[in-house]
C-alpha cells in the first residue's frame, strides 16, 4: 500500500513516515511546505496544485497532516494553509483514484463545550472559538462532501495533544488544565490509531475523537474504537492542582458565567 503523507517533515508527520516506512507493508512518500532531507519527502505548497499533483499517482492513501496546526492562527493563514489546501487536496486526491484521505482534524471543533459538562463525540455540534478550529471544521465538511459525490473515503481524526516537548508525558505542566490534560494522545496510540485509519474496511466517511484511554475525559473513543478497530495502549488521569483548580473557576466565570448573567438581565444588548 503506497501512503503519502503531508505535512511529512513536521512533528507528527515524521515520526509517521519514519514508523510506516520501516513496516514491510507500505511504501512511503511525503510532501511538505518546507525541504526535508530525505529523498522521499517533496517539497510544495498544497495551496498550489500544479506543484504536487502528480506525486498522487498511484497513492493508495493520503495522510493529511500538513496546516497551521496553532490554535492561534490568523484568518489569512488558516484560509490558506487549510481551507485552500485541503481542497485542493480532495480535489487532485478524488481526480487521481486515491481511495482515501485521512484528515487531521482538531479537538478545536468544540471549543465552546471546554468548560461544559458535554460529552465531546461525532453528534455533538461543533462550536469553533477560533479561525484555526473553523477550519478544521470546514476540511470536515469538505470531506463529507467529497465522500457523497466523489467516491472518496474520508477519515478525520479529531487528533488530542500529542507534545513535542516533555518527551509527550502527561501531566500539570500541559496548558489548559484539566481540558489540556485529558486530551492526551500518548505517541503509540496516535500511530496506532492513524494505522487503524489508513488499514478500515467500508468506511465511506467519519468523524473520530483520538485520544488515549484517559479517565474521566469527556472525549468518545468508543466510535472510534468501533469504526476503525481503534484500541488504545495508554491513558493517563488529570491532576488537578490548585492553581489549575483556580485557573479553570476563573475563566469559566468570565467566558461563560458573566456573559449569562449579562445575557438575561440585558436581553436587548
Amino acid at each position: 500500500m503506497h501512503v503519502l503523507i503531508t505535512g511529512a517533515g513536521g512533528h507528527l508527520g515524521r515520526k509517521l513516515f519514519d514508523a510506516l516506512e520501516q513496516d514491510d507493508g507500505y511504501r512511503v512518500s511525503g510532501i511538505d511546505i518546507r525541504p526535508v532531507d530525505h529523498p522521499n519527502i517533496h517539497a510544495a505548497d498544497l495551496a498550489d496544485g500544479a506543484d504536487w499533483a502528480e506525486l498522487l499517482n498511484g497513492v493508495d492513501v493520503i495522510v493529511h497532516l500538513a496546516g497551521d496546526r496553532e490554535p492561534a492562527a490568523s484568518w489569512v493563514s488558516a484560509v490558506e494553509h487549510n481551507m485552500d489546501a485541503t481542497l485542493e487536496l480532495y480535489h487532485h486526491a478524488a481526480k487521481r483514484g486515491v481511495s482515501r484521505v485521512v484528515l487531521a482534524s482538531s479537538n478545536w471543533i468544540h471549543g465552546d463545550k471546554r468548560f461544559t459538562d458535554d460529552m465531546l463525540d461525532s453528534n455533538t455540534p461543533p462550536g469553533p472559538i477560533n479561525a484555526y478550529g473553523m477550519s478544521k471544521l470546514f476540511c470536515e465538511r469538505t470531506g463529507a462532501f467529497f465522500a457523497r459525490h466523489h467516491d472518496l473515503s474520508v477519515i478525520c481524526l479529531r487528533i488530542g495533544w500529542t507534545q513535542w516537548t516533555h518527551d509527550n508525558r502527561p501531566g500539570p505542566h500541559m496548558a489548559m488544565g484539566r481540558w489540556g490534560q485529558e486530551m492526551w494522545l500518548s505517541d503509540r496510540d496516535f500511530l496506532n490509531g492513524t494505522r487503524c485509519a489508513i488499514n478500515a474496511k467500508d468506511v465511506s466517511f467519519a468523524a473520530l475523537n483520538l485520544m488515549s484511554d484517559n479517565p474521566g475525559m469527556r472525549w468518545d473513543i468508543d466510535e472510534t474504537r468501533s469504526v476503525i478497530g481503534y484500541s488504545p495502549q495508554d491513558g493517563s488521569r488529570a491532576r488537578i492542582t490548585p492553581r489549575i483548580a483556580l485557573t479553570s473557576w476563573l475563566k469559566n466565570t468570565l467566558t461563560v458565567s458573566v456573559p449569562k448573567i449579562i445575557e438575561r438581565r440585558f436581553p436587548s444588548w
